[in-house]
């Protein structure tokens, strides 16, 4: 079964370099394991979205909670899916600011809410919470 898991974690003392070699190493094993997704980041946070088959979600989630590049993870959605929303994105990821969501990104302020609360770690409507997601790509 299809499955997609978003979650917020605070980042703890990443420097660029750590990130790619996140990206890089996502986009290395993820085509093996069928996991797709996107994920966002700022100097404090990472907001990403995985999907592929349950079991496989699951462990990752369960690696990223354990992770030392991680702290305070919350799972924000995590609900059964028929088709990916990302289906060919590895792992697809944008550093975002407070400019960027201001300037470079059409969201109003019903969404910008959404957003923050995500951030916040607040539960929000698993549909919603993709949405926000997709309008950063």
């Amino acid at each position: 079964m299809l499955s997609q898991l978003v979650y917020v974690s605070d980042r703890v003392n990443n420097s660029e370099k750590e990130i790619e070699n996140i990206l890089q190493a996502c986009k290395k094993n993820n085509p093996d394991l069928g996991i797709t997704g996107a994920l966002l980041y700022s100097d404090k946070k990472f907001l990403q979205l995985v999907e592929g088959e349950n079991d496989t979600i699951m462990t990752l989630y369960d690696k990223i909670k354990d992770d030392h590049r991680h702290k305070n993870c919350i799972m924000l959605s995590y609900m059964p899916i028929t088709k990916k929303s990302f289906p060919s994105w590895h792992m697809g990821s944008k550093k975002i600011g407070s400019n960027e969501i201001e300037f470079d990104t059409s969201i109003n302020s019903a969404e910008k809410q959404i957003f923050s609360n995500l951030l916040d770690g607040k539960e929000e409507n698993g549909s919603k919470t993709k949405q926000i997601i997709q309008k950063f790509f």
